[in-house]
Order: C-alpha cells, then structure tokens, then sequence
C-alpha cells in the first residue's frame, strides 16, 4: 500500500487548493492544482488552467498513486477559482453575503419547525439536517439530496413554505 493510501482524509485536506506534482504507477507524473480527494478511494482530482482560458480536469485512481508533492501552495485567488469551478449557474447569480443570508434564513426557519440542522464542510457552506440530508447553496428546494425519500420530501415542503413565507 503507497504511502498515500495510508494517509487519511484529514491528512488529505491539507493538499486540497495546491499545486501538486503526483507519480502515479507506471512511474506516471501528472501536475496540477488538487481540487478534491475522494474519501473512500484516494482518488485525486487535479485542475490545470489552460492559456486559452479553458481547464482540463485529470482524475487519478487512488490505488495508483505513489506519491503526492506540493510545488506550490498557491494563492487566494486560485483558491477562490477552485472552489468555484464546479458551482450551478443559479449559485453564482448570488454575492457571498446573499447565500450566508439565505443559509442563515433557511437554517433559521428550519429550526423553527424543529428541525436539527447543522453546518458542514470547509466553508460552512452545506447544511445537514438530522445527518440524513444536504442542502447546499444557493439553498432552494432542488439543491437538497438524500437517500431517505421521506425526509427529502418533507424538508422539501418545508423549504418551499420558506420560500413562500420569505417572499
């Protein structure tokens, strides 16, 4: 087992947003800016920027990485341009300041109704309701995902009553 397989999710993170060089096997290079690590797998997904203002998005199989070398620790701004890369058009029609206002309302309201809510991830970003269910920006009805049908619907419900009531 490589040395990254060994590694955990935690340890992980701290590569999340640099710059990397990963030798993969079949003494395979690749060289990128790591945009996310799978949890279970190990596997990377590298982002490169392209001069003609497109990106190419590698991913690696876990199992195949020998070895993962940050070359650059990068900046705020690739930060910021990673961590909007893969957002929904109906997010970036939304400033910061309005989503954390829609977070804070939806959240708000859903405690309200009873509701145990959570924040999750790096930025806060993501609520989690009962550990069963996410809502993620820009917090509307069709942003939420869960494997329980039954929660989903009725969080569902319970959304579109904020929107109504919020409008």
């Amino acid at each position: 087992m490589s040395e990254w397989m060994k590694k955990s999710p935690l340890e992980w993170q701290d590569y999340v947003y640099k710059e990397v060089r990963v030798i993969a096997s079949e003494k395979k290079e690749y060289k990128g800016w790591l945009l996310t690590t799978d949890p279970v797998s190990a596997n990377i997904v590298l982002v490169n920027f392209l001069e003609d203002g497109s990106l190419s998005v590698t991913g690696i199989m876990g199992h195949s990485v020998q070895t993962v070398e940050i070359v650059n620790e990068g900046d705020h701004g690739v930060r910021e341009k990673l961590m909007h890369l893969f957002m929904s058009g109906d997010c970036k029609a939304y400033s910061p300041e309005d989503l954390e206002e829609r977070k804070n309302s939806l959240k708000k309201w859903l405690e309200k109704n009873h509701i145990p809510i959570t924040e999750q991830g790096d930025s806060r970003r993501t609520l989690c309701v009962a550990g069963v269910l996410t809502i993620d920006p820009p917090y509307g009805p069709e942003n939420r995902s869960s494997s329980n049908e039954i929660i989903l619907s009725g969080v569902q419900d319970l959304i579109q009553g904020h929107l109504v009531a919020s409008q």
